[in-house]
């Protein structure tokens, strides 16, 4: 069905007037729809990249695939996390072949933990898509898709090992295969697996030596281990059983300084696995029926002790468990209207050293997609989510979505959709006192409680606010209106497409104070504070040209933003906003002109790449610049936002090299990241330098 389904939907695109000439096929993704459809055809901003785009640039984990894309902003806290759109990490789903990854810290999911070595594609759809996948999906949402086992019905057995050598003593071992046999007259039976050893001695940024005694590693040493694999077993045309799973470890030797003397050492390790079975049932050739059981945990463990006496510094850990049984049904009423429902049960569980107590959440969740193609001009798509959450209000998430193709070349395409995110367990359920500096931090189920303990131990000097009131913490939503345009040149290798963005978000969750303690530290927990808008546009263009032995790939992208608070707006044009002036030191009004808007958001990002090919010879080569404007990093004269010159991190720009060259099965990379060298210490941790490595790559083919 999802072949026949579509070639309809490939055949419903205008074609052009002759239609002897080739004509190239669209990318097929999944992410935006949940089923396959042709990207072309999707009324969404939607960016893909393919397997072979991410080996020619030498790529080894997620984050460093993402920075490179139009629009993306790789950020650093509590791990590498992206932004879209001006959204922080915790606001955007992680999926792997779309199911979601789990395990923040601070709402970051450290995008380091994620191997690229088996990607087939990544998919990225920009704007809420929380009409399809719920909570985190309120910025937009990156899908990984792995490869599967060879389907074509033939036997070949495939399969590759890859070695790397680079800057930092870091190594990377990879290896996959690939499988199939023929059961019984119909059946077949499908296996895929993975595995990687990521190493590295990290790196300090410092100007004191990393193998000091004295000095610091901006990244400790750490060794890290992935394994994924997949199970196919198709028992007849009409019924498929996917068994898929995935495990990490990483193991990390801490050692870092606390002040200016005082060192801290210990292990550390991180763990997480998936398991998840679907079962694809077709009915008839209108009617699908696909079940899913989803589980994954995640698990941290940090022994820090002081170097000289090994007392305790921090020792803590983190459980994490996500269960989730889902079914979904498809119905082709014909090529033109497309119904998709499901319905599912989210249950999930923490424990960890700053919770009291096991905790859990409950959602029960459904979901309904109706796609409508009334002429061979027009996709309409629309729809909406319905969550029903054990510790917060429900949620209604509806989406619609349109394009209209104006001609064969050119498109145009909008959207609007809402978006929601959940309090997290740490803003609802957190108690931490930090004995070092003296502050509390509890979350909002636990702020009465944690008060009335401080009260009582005579902790407490003033009460700010009344911790009750946080109990009716809401989710914070968003509503995103996305408009663009597509142009494709059908007798050229032209393409570019421009999206304009806008969200308003409102009950956005923020840190505040509710109480001062007597040694002059606070207590803080969390409140639905501020409204904020993103807003921007972003354009993409790539052309590619056929030469005498090969083909040049040039694209390039760009994106404007602004992001800024709504209340800090209203009190600037009121007058009711001051800074010190950063040269007389005098206070005065904040002009709309000094307003810098949120915190590490750029007004200008960039890209540019350069791809060349020789598929005879086997020789391909890459170069990539990126660049990021300016972005403010943190307040200096005490009003808590963005308003002078000396409160930004300044602009940057960091180019990638890569080189390869195939002999049959066998294939040499080389490549230099950060080409320049550009290095901040104090606000950029995650440029490490100028980084050189070495590839070495074999790939094999059999028939059985």
């Amino acid at each position: 069905m999802p072949s026949l389904l579509l070639l309809s939907l490939t055949l419903l695109q205008p074609l052009p007037p002759d239609t002897l000439k080739t004509r190239a096929l669209d990318e097929v993704v999944v992410t935006a729809t949940r089923n396959e459809r042709p990207m072309g055809a999707l009324p969404l901003p939607v960016t893909v990249i393919n397997g072979k785009q991410i080996q020619q640039m030498g790529s080894l984990r997620l984050n460093d695939v993402l920075r490179e894309q139009t629009g993306l902003a790789i950020v650093t806290d509590h791990g590498q996390g992206i932004q879209i759109q001006g959204f922080g990490p915790d606001y955007t789903l992680i999926l792997v072949d779309g199911e979601p990854i789990v395990g923040r810290t601070a709402g970051t999911l450290d995008l380091t933990r994620l191997a690229v070595g088996n990607i087939k594609q990544i998919e990225i759809v920009k704007g809420p898509s929380s009409s399809l996948y719920g909570s985190e999906a309120l910025a937009g949402v990156v899908n990984i898709i792995t490869q599967t086992p060879n389907q074509s019905g033939s036997t070949t057995s495939r399969g590759s090992l890859s070695a790397r050598y680079g800057a930092n003593q870091t190594s990377d071992l990879s290896a996959d295969i690939s499988k199939q046999w023929t059961v019984g007259k119909s059946g077949k039976l499908g296996l895929y697996a993975f595995g990687d050893r990521y190493q590295s001695a990290g790196y300090s940024l410092s100007n004191i030596s990393a193998q000091s005694q004295t000095g610091s590693q901006t990244v400790s040493p750490f060794t890290n281990y992935t394994a994924n694999g997949r199970l196919i077993f198709t028992f007849s045309p009409k019924l498929k059983l996917s068994v898929s799973g995935r495990y990490f470890t990483e193991n990390q030797k801490n050692d870092f300084l606390i002040g200016s003397t005082t060192r801290v050492s210990g292990p550390g390790t991180v763990q997480d696995y998936t398991l998840n079975p679907v079962l694809t049932h077709l009915i008839s050739p209108s009617w699908k029926l696909i079940y899913r059981y989803y589980r994954t945990g995640y698990y941290t463990n940090t022994d820090l002790r002081y170097t000289d006496t090994r007392e305790e510094y921090d020792a803590s850990f983190f459980r994490q468990t996500f269960n989730r049984p889902e079914v979904v049904a498809e119905r082709l009423f014909n090529p033109r209207n497309i119904l998709t429902v499901g319905a599912g049960f989210i249950a999930e569980r923490v424990e960890a050293t700053r919770y009291t107590e096991r905790k859990q959440f409950n959602t029960t969740y459904g979901f309904a997609q109706y796609e409508w193609m009334p002429t061979l001009r027009w996709t309409v798509i629309a729809g909406g989510r319905y969550d029903s959450h054990s510790q917060y209000a429900s949620q209604f998430s509806p989406k619609l979505s349109a394009r209209y193709a104006i001609s064969q070349a050119f498109a145009l395409r909008g959207s609007i959709g809402v978006g929601f995110k959940a309090p997290d367990f740490r803003q609802l359920y957190l108690n931490f006192d930090n004995a070092v500096a003296g502050y509390s931090v509890f979350g909002t189920q636990e702020a009465a409680a944690g008060i009335a303990r401080l009260t009582q131990q005579g902790q407490i000097a003033e009460i700010v606010l009344d911790p009750s009131r946080l109990a009716t913490i809401q989710a914070e939503r968003s509503v995103a209106y996305n408009v663009g345009a597509q142009f494709k040149a059908p007798q050229l290798p032209l393409t570019a497409s421009l999206n304009l963005f806008r969200n308003d978000i409102k009950d956005l969750i923020e840190t505040q104070v509710i109480a001062h303690k007597t040694n002059g530290q606070n207590v803080f927990s969390y409140n639905n504070l501020s409204r904020v808008f993103t807003q921007g546009a972003e354009l993409e263009s790539s052309w590619k040209w056929a030469l005498r032995k090969g083909y040049l790939t040039l694209s390039g992208g760009y994106q404007y933003l602004v992001a800024k608070d709504k209340a800090v707006l209203e009190g600037i044009k009121d007058g009711s906003v001051y800074r010190r002036n950063p040269t007389t030191l005098a206070s005065e009004r904040v002009q709309l002109s000094q307003y810098g808007g949120l915190f590490n958001r750029s007004r200008h990002m960039a890209n540019l790449k350069l791809f060349y090919e020789q598929p005879k010879n086997g020789f391909s080569a890459s170069l990539r610049g990126i660049y990021r404007g300016r972005y403010g990093f943190g307040d200096s004269d005490g009003n808590l936002i963005l308003d002078s010159a000396n409160e930004y991190v300044k602009g940057y720009i960091v180019c990638n090299i890569s080189a390869a060259k195939t002999w049959k099965s066998l294939t040499v990379q080389a490549g230099v990241d950060n080409l320049t060298g550009y290095t901040d210490s104090a606000h950029i941790p995650n440029l490490a330098g100028r980084l050189w490595y070495t590839t070495l790559r074999w790939a094999w083919k059999a028939n059985s």
